[in-house]
């Protein structure tokens, strides 16, 4: 067991209920007040907004949401295709937006953060590859200073306007996906405005090891402000990479699965998170398509096995 004092809050995400930001994935979704009941249920203390518009955009009545719940809301999802200068205005635009809703409900002295992240599943190539991306995949010098630009402009815009941080998400079927990626993204970017959302699931799917995430915690410590705790089932995994499954595929199948099932050394991660000195909340989610398995028995499940660690 993880000895430490529990220092560490717990949230989940809409996501963990297969609200995604992908469209056409069919399935029925569920109500955010449904989820919100059973999340509070399953033991979380937060959650994250999910798509704009799936909780309420008027600040009245979402705190009123979250205050009927004692919940805290920690963070928003916002994707932009950051390798195309000509939606950064409009990224800008909907980041600040959300960051507006997230400043209005903030808790004192523990505000949310705005979850950057590339638009995650739009390019075929990565959407096929996930898991298994190679150099040759990614993306140019140039490209990378077109990303690297929006990802400042946005952090920067979103600080100054709301006072909202920015950390992005490293996610599979993005142009920030490998290790390597999310360093050079990471060298790009201002330390001081962007930081990084550490995905244990995501790292060991894109990094093609769960060896990897102890390390990549020791290697970008210093810009690690938030945390999503998602496991990596390896058998579904090597299917995916064996069987050429896409993304939607791996995940249909059940890549991320319950916390405990599959190889990511969470009493570990746990470990190396208080040797860097992390504060903030961990946020578990359990990435699945709409309809697909229980979500409430699952993030039950995930809380008591994280009980099981001491938190």
């Amino acid at each position: 067991m993880y000895s430490s004092m529990p220092t560490l809050q717990l949230a989940n995400a809409p996501c963990s209920w297969g609200t995604l930001e992908f469209k056409g994935l069919g399935g029925e979704e569920i109500g955010f007040q449904q989820m919100l009941d059973e999340l509070v249920d399953a033991g979380y203390a937060g959650t994250e907004l999910g798509g704009w518009g799936y909780m309420p955009t008027e600040p009245a009545a979402l705190q009123a949401e979250l205050d009927a719940r004692s919940l805290s809301m920690r963070g928003a999802f916002v994707p932009v295709a950051l390798r195309d200068p000509a939606v950064h205005d409009e990224g800008v635009a909907r980041s600040v937006r959300t960051a507006c809703l997230l400043a209005a409900v903030a808790t004192e002295g523990d505000p949310p953060l705005l979850v950057l992240s590339d638009k995650n599943g739009a390019d075929a190539t990565r959407r096929r590859h996930a898991g298994r991306i190679t150099k040759a995949m990614g993306l140019s010098e140039k490209e990378w200073r077109v990303v690297a630009d929006g990802a400042n402009r946005i952090a920067c815009a979103v600080l100054q306007e709301t006072g909202i941080r920015t950390v992005f998400h490293h996610h599979c079927a993005g142009f920030v996906e490998t290790p390597d990626e999310i360093a050079l993204f990471l060298s790009l970017t201002d330390p001081d405005t962007v930081g990084l959302v550490f995905d244990t699931g995501h790292y060991a799917y894109g990094a093609g090891s769960c060896d990897a995430v102890g390390a990549g915690i020791d290697r970008f410590a210093d810009r690690i402000w938030y945390v999503h705790f998602k496991d990596c089932e390896p058998e579904v995994a090597t299917c995916a990479r064996e069987q050429g499954w896409d993304y939607f595929e791996a995940v249909g199948h059940g890549v991320f699965c319950e916390l405990g099932h599959g190889c990511v050394d969470f009493e570990a991660v746990l470990q190396r998170l208080e040797d860097c000195g992390y504060k903030g909340w961990i946020v578990v989610e359990q990435d699945v398509l709409p309809g697909m398995g229980a979500p409430r028995d699952s993030a039950a499940r995930n809380r008591a096995y994280l009980r099981t660690l001491g938190l």
